[in-house]
């Protein structure tokens, strides 16, 4: 399959380096696209190393003329995943902003290949009433959720819902849905 792996400002971000390294293991051809915040957590080359493909960050960083960069990543996808995915990227993909590279793949993907969607955030922030609503409203588009663990102690100190799934559970969970669907 050809994956596009969304990764978000998330301090589990670098879990994202270990489903990019299983899923290229598994041999899918991974394409990484990191929000600005999921570089603050895990650079870019680790992730570039792991799968072989240049990351893709600047929304404007187009390197080849004939192509346009979020619209040909899109098009090219047979699944998209974003994990982690911060409340931030779930708003934004909800109410239909693209307002950076990730937010516009998602968009120009939607109708034509499976988004899969892994929250992962501070349990009050993935409880907000908003955050909730966001979600089920992709769901009710369409988009897979990927839920998080029901129960963990957070980076911040919490313990509650919101830290992401076991990488061993999203990789399966998208490798299930590509045979599936036949991809």
């Amino acid at each position: 399959m050809n994956i596009v792996l969304g990764v978000t400002g998330s301090i589990s971000a670098y879990k994202a380096a270990e489903i990019a390294n299983q899923l290229t293991k598994d041999g899918h051809d991974v394409h990484v696209v990191m929000t600005e915040g999921a570089a603050e957590f895990i650079t870019p080359l680790t992730l570039q190393t792991l799968t072989k493909n240049k990351v893709h960050m600047g929304e404007f960083d187009e390197f080849d003329p004939s192509v346009v960069k979020h619209i040909d990543l899109a098009e090219k996808a047979d699944l998209v995943l974003i994990a982690p995915a911060t409340g931030n990227i779930i708003g934004k993909i909800a109410s239909g902003i693209a307002d950076d590279l990730l937010s516009a793949v998602a968009m120009a993907a939607a109708i034509q290949a499976p988004i899969y969607i892994a929250p992962a955030m501070n349990t009050n922030m993935y409880l907000n009433p908003i955050v909730q609503g966001n979600i089920e409203k992709l769901r009710s588009l369409g988009y897979f959720i990927i839920d998080p663990k029901e129960s963990s102690h957070l980076a911040c100190g919490t313990t509650g819902p919101g830290a992401l799934e076991d990488v061993e559970k999203i990789v399966r969970t998208v490798e299930l849905a590509g045979g599936v669907a036949g991809l």
